[in-house]
């Protein structure tokens, strides 16, 4: 069970965004979007939308400096344990509530505005509760996965980091994965399920740059030439009138 969770099941996802960007991006363009539903409602999307974006960038960048950078190394740079573990703390737990915030605003407005629950589809729902579920255990595990149940100090550097750094080189370490907490095992089990399914919902948005616009010609506004008035009594180009007395005065 551990190598097929912690060892086929990550490549899994992979291989599921992978081909199903590829499929996407050649079957279906047209609905490579997010759906925008501003003009329905933009009071709450004006607040919840940023909120949410900017805490996601920051939980991004959180994952990406405790999962990429070795604990052998902010050891070398003499970043102790518990001052790394406070700022991951804190700061985790920061940009997890914002994060929570954001998107249970989103999921409300989409709740409480017709429109936009109308527009909703079977699919948007399902990707909402995997997102909310990830992000919930994601802030749960941050919050109480720092021990194990015996009461002895659980590292997430020294089990999950070190199974996410030996799944890019191909050679997962599966009992350091298992060794971890279930708060973290569960987290990153509804993790892959997200990953897997980015291609098939609206959040393939997230792999769309406007890069074209960066080569693009500029465009060139210009006025239209002035022209005289039309006449008043001069009738303009268009279908005769049939059967009507100006017509017959003028024939």
């Amino acid at each position: 069970m551990s190598i097929l969770l912690w060892g086929v099941l990550p490549y899994l996802a992979l291989l599921s965004i992978v081909v199903g960007l590829i499929w996407r991006y050649r079957y279906d363009q047209f609905g490579w979007t997010t759906r925008s539903s501003q003009l329905y409602e933009s009071r709450i999307l004006k607040i919840a939308s940023p909120l949410f974006h900017f805490a996601l960038l920051a939980v991004f960048l959180g994952h990406v400096v405790g999962l990429l950078i070795p604990k052998a190394f902010t050891d070398w740079i003499g970043l102790s344990q518990h001052a790394y573990h406070l700022g991951a703390f804190y700061g985790g737990s920061l940009a997890g509530v914002a994060l929570v915030v954001g998107l249970g605003l989103l999921i409300w407005r989409r709740r409480t505005t017709g429109a936009i629950m109308r527009a909703t589809t079977v699919n948007d729902k399902i990707m909402y509760v995997v997102m909310a579920a990830v992000i919930g255990f994601g802030l749960f595990a941050t919050l109480t996965g720092g021990s194990y149940a015996d009461g002895s100090e659980h590292n997430y550097r020294e089990t999950v980091s070190v199974w996410f750094r030996s799944l890019l080189v191909l050679q997962p370490d599966v009992e350091a994965m298992a060794a971890s907490t279930w708060q973290f095992q569960v987290h990153v089990l509804i993790g892959l399920a997200l990953i897997a399914m980015v291609p098939f919902t609206r959040l393939v948005h997230a792999f769309t740059a406007p890069v074209h616009y960066l080569f693009r010609p500029y465009i060139v506004y210009r006025s239209r030439e002035a022209r005289p008035r039309r006449s008043q009594t001069t009738p303009g180009r268009g279908w005769e009138p049939v059967g009507t007395r100006d017509n017959e005065d003028r024939r």
